[in-house]
């Protein structure tokens, strides 16, 4: 006789109507009065024997697949006693034992500890206990839920990630292009830059050696003017001799017409008077007695007179002519000579005057030469300058859109490695679970119980305070106790994927 009930498994599945849609269930608990080894049905414990029997379900899963997953667990006592472990795999067919053991008919014994009266208390917060587990556990399905919509929000951001580092690492060669030809194109500039400044400092050789030659001519345009200055006032100097001397000329021919009509007038005169003479002599007749002997010839005397005042006339006349024919003949000669001077004077100022003018006119070319020069080097510094910025903008946009996509690719290497480290520990979460559900179904199997074919599965522990949960009438309260996890410090407790026994049958799992 045994004194205690055999534990039984069973497996029971049944055609799912819909796929269970992701999200946790809701808990199913049950206790059950009744013989035999209950099947799960809806993650129901079955019962044994016929005393009583106790069971608790859970339906707090989450689905992976196409079809929903529940594991039941169930307890009983009764005559032969019983217990039964099932899983529920979306069909509805189960097999299980309570009493009888998987070696063949046992015998039937009493077990006197049934027979006493049990004391059936009914705790009356039963209601609020299981309104608060529904709770928790709606609240931890959403907890869990959106951790899983999080989870593969990651893995399509890190294949996102993944498939931009790879078009970034393609786009490394043609990046790598960038920066010679901006060196090349920065060469180019710097060389035009170079011949522009030599053609500015060759340019800048000329303008000075043409300000000094502007320089020179006009210290000769200087001595020139100074030249001329001095031949004008020669000029007016000798005009005022000559002004002076043809005065001199015009008194001296005022002196000669004066005394030319003195000579006349006098001539006039003594002709008059010896006229008178004449007359009277040849109107009275004197009778003279004179010596014979001396002869008186007044007109050969009036002749001489008038010969030798006509001599000193003459001389006179021909003094004064030849005085002023040669003073007018040196006035003329020295006129003359200044007229040469000032005519020679007057080439050399036309001539200076159209070497001025010729000088001016190739200053003016040099100064607008200059400045088409000077504006032509300001345009290509300008030109240079923006080319340099520009190039230097490009650049800078080049070296931040580098800096970006570093800062970008850091980032995602991080949320990368972050996702990794959050899979290599749900990995480890899912491995531990598999090994602690193997090493439970081992232990099933070492038990004596028959052959158990468990399906792959999501079971999720809730962390909860142990309690004794009432069961109805005529079953005794099993503490449940929380499993233990492996991860401290947090109420989702467990969340992972079972992969349980290996050898599963096609026909049982579906």
């Amino acid at each position: 006789a045994r004194p205690r009930g055999r534990r039984s498994a069973r497996c029971g599945s049944a055609p799912s109507p819909r796929p269970a849609a992701p999200g946790w269930a809701a808990p199913a608990a049950s206790a059950a009065r009744g013989g035999g080894g209950g099947g799960g049905g809806g993650g129901g414990g079955g019962g044994g024997g016929g005393g009583g029997g106790g069971g608790f379900g859970s339906a707090s899963l989450y689905s992976l697949g196409s079809a929903g997953k529940r594991i039941s667990l169930g307890g009983g006592s009764s005559l032969g006693g019983g217990s039964a472990f099932g899983v529920r795999s979306g069909y509805g067919y189960g097999y299980g034992a309570a009493g009888l053991g998987g070696s063949g008919i046992q015998e039937v014994t009493v077990n006197q500890s049934l027979l006493t009266p049990l004391s059936l208390e009914i705790d009356p917060s039963i209601q609020r206990v299981r309104k608060e587990e529904k709770e928790q556990i709606k609240t931890l399905n959403n907890k869990f839920a959106s951790f899983i919509d999080k989870v593969r929000f990651l893995e399509q951001q890190n294949k996102m990630l993944e498939t931009k580092w790879s078009l970034l690492q393609e786009q490394k060669t043609t990046r790598s292009n960038i920066a010679p030809m901006f060196e090349t194109y920065i060469s180019n500039l710097r060389r035009q830059l170079d011949g522009l400044l030599a053609d500015k400092g060759r340019l800048e050789g000329e303008l000075r050696n043409m300000q000094d030659l502007v320089e020179d001519f006009k210290t000769k345009y200087e001595d020139e003017i100074n030249k001329r200055t001095a031949a004008e006032n020669e000029f007016v100097v000798l005009k005022k001799d000559v002004d002076a001397a043809y005065m001199n000329k015009v008194e001296l021919e005022a002196k000669v017409d004066a005394l030319t009509d003195e000579i006349n007038f006098l001539r006039a005169f003594h002709e008059a008077e010896l006229n008178e003479l004449q007359a009277q002599i040849s109107d009275t007749s004197v009778v003279l007695s004179m010596d014979n002997s001396r002869s008186l010839d007044l007109d050969s005397i009036i002749a001489e007179v008038k010969a030798q005042y006509e001599d000193i006339a003459n001389r006179s006349r021909a003094e004064a002519e030849s005085w002023y024919q040669s003073k007018y003949e040196a006035l003329q000669v020295t006129a003359g000579k200044h007229g040469d001077d000032l005519r020679n004077t007057k080439n050399e100022i036309t001539e200076i005057n159209r070497v001025i003018q010729r000088i001016q006119g190739e200053i003016e070319n040099a100064k607008a030469q200059r400045a088409k020069l000077e504006a032509a080097v300001a345009e290509a510094e300008e030109r240079g300058e923006l080319a340099l910025k520009d190039a230097r903008a490009k650049l800078e946009e080049l070296e931040a859109a580098l800096q970006k996509a570093k800062a970008d690719m850091a980032r995602q290497l991080r949320e990368y490695q972050e996702l990794m480290n959050v899979k290599l520990a749900l990995d480890i979460e899912i491995a531990t679970y598999r090994k602690l559900l193997e090493g439970e179904e081992s232990r099933l199997a070492g038990d004596g119980v028959g052959n158990v074919n468990i399906c792959e599965w999501i079971l999720l522990f809730v962390a909860m305070p142990p309690r004794s949960k009432p069961m109805e009438k005529g079953a005794q309260s099993v503490p449940v106790h929380p499993v233990q996890p492996l991860l401290s410090g947090s109420t989702l407790r467990l969340g992972v994927v079972l992969r349980l026994h290996p050898q599963l049958s096609s026909s049982s799992c579906g």
